[in-house]
């Protein structure tokens, strides 16, 4: 999978007919890219970030006033986020419009509709991360909420074992939002293209 996922992103020869942004409009390739952006502005604040209640807010004042360019690469983190999550809605809305979603492309939906919804967890575990008034109090509204659900409250004490504020919550939420979730979606990313060259999708010469 990974030999195909550099092959779709570098391909030998393209034909011109698929090279028209009216038909993809290129959000696939757009939603990947703003997920490599995520990859490497995220690393380098691991550089900078203390996942710890007592030291959280205050590694994030210390990277946006002290570092240089830290206010930049955090804001450029966020902006890359909310592109991601809009790329992908974008993209699934224009898979059901052209009804790219059937047959024989059926197991590709379901991979881009797992992808959409680890991202949204994946921008969800990483609200909390900034532990400020803000991040404190739309984490404990989001897990009353999924207390509501069906398997709910299993899920909250995973991910909740102490309290929204306490230290084992905010680890782990920051190994899933730098770990887990990332190499999740970086996995079905691959199947996704994948796929894609196997069912010689919108590039039957590749």
């Amino acid at each position: 999978m990974i030999g195909d996922l550099v092959r779709h992103l570098f391909p030998r020869r393209v034909r011109e007919a698929d090279l028209s942004l009216t038909y993809t409009f290129c959000l696939g390739g757009l939603a990947f890219t703003s997920f490599l952006v995520l990859a490497t502005t995220g690393l380098l604040l691991l550089f900078y970030y203390s996942p710890a209640p007592g030291t959280a807010y205050a590694s994030i004042v210390f990277l946006e006033q002290e570092v240089p360019g830290g206010a930049f690469l955090r804001s450029l983190h966020r902006f890359a986020s909310h592109a991601l999550l809009v790329l992908l809605a974008l993209h699934t809305l224009r898979v059901i419009l052209t009804g790219a979603f059937l047959r024989p492309r059926k197991l590709n939906w379901l991979v881009g509709c797992t992808l959409l919804a680890l991202c949204v967890f994946e921008a969800y575990t990483g609200y909390l991360l900034p532990f400020d008034q803000l991040a404190f109090w739309a984490t404990q509204t989001g897990m009353e909420l999924l207390r509501q659900m069906p398997l709910g409250e299993s899920a909250r004490a995973l991910l909740v074992p102490d309290q929204v504020g306490g230290p084992l919550t905010l680890l782990r939420f920051y190994a899933l939002h730098v770990a887990l979730v990332p190499m999740a979606v970086l996995a079905l990313t691959m199947l996704h293209f994948f796929v894609i060259r196997r069912q010689r999708g919108l590039l039957p010469w590749l």
